[in-house]
């Protein structure tokens, strides 16, 4: 029997706008994204779903959004940055979940779009642009597969998709 991993992917939550002379890498979340990552992480740990794992971009958003989430869901483990998740095409979001330990069953990914709809587009085996994710939003899905590395595409499927407006008032 193959024991089913969950996947969470998630887009780093609302950012502050670029000024003149910052690098893109450096941008900080607004306000309203930290509420949202505070905001999905509570919905997270209500689901029942709190990660083994969180992988994250290194970059101030997306770092800020994977630690507010983190302390929401009550998160005890160590979040691990990966460098090539920053700017990242959906294969490299795949690569970064095939390089996870069998030991880890649920993962939370934490980067940048459209990596993330690539990545979610991947997963299920679906057409190009088939997934809109907006600032903060999660997806969840079940992969039917015992070791990380033998994940492929298609090999997972959608279990739901939460935008933090539609958490709000939830």
């Amino acid at each position: 029997m193959v024991r089913m991993k969950t996947i969470l992917l998630m887009r780093h939550a609302k950012a502050e706008p670029g000024v003149p002379g910052q690098k893109d890498f450096d941008r900080c979340l607004a306000a309203r994204g930290d509420e949202d990552a505070l905001r999905m992480g509570r919905a997270l740990a209500k689901l029942g779903d709190v990660p083994d794992a969180i992988v994250s971009s290194p970059a101030a958003r997306a770092r800020q959004t994977a630690e507010a989430a983190a302390r929401a869901m009550k998160f005890a483990g160590t979040i691990r940055f990966e460098s090539a998740l920053y700017d990242a095409p959906g294969d490299a979001w795949l690569a970064a979940l095939r390089a996870l330990p069998a030991s880890v069953v649920s993962v939370l990914v934490v980067a940048h779009s459209p990596g993330i709809a690539e990545v979610a587009a991947l997963l299920t085996g679906a057409a190009p642009g088939a997934f809109d994710v907006p600032t903060g939003a999660v997806i969840a899905f079940d992969g039917a597969v015992k070791r990380w590395r033998e994940l492929g595409e298609g090999g997972a499927s959608l279990r739901w998709f939460l935008r933090p407006k539609l958490v709000e008032q939830l």
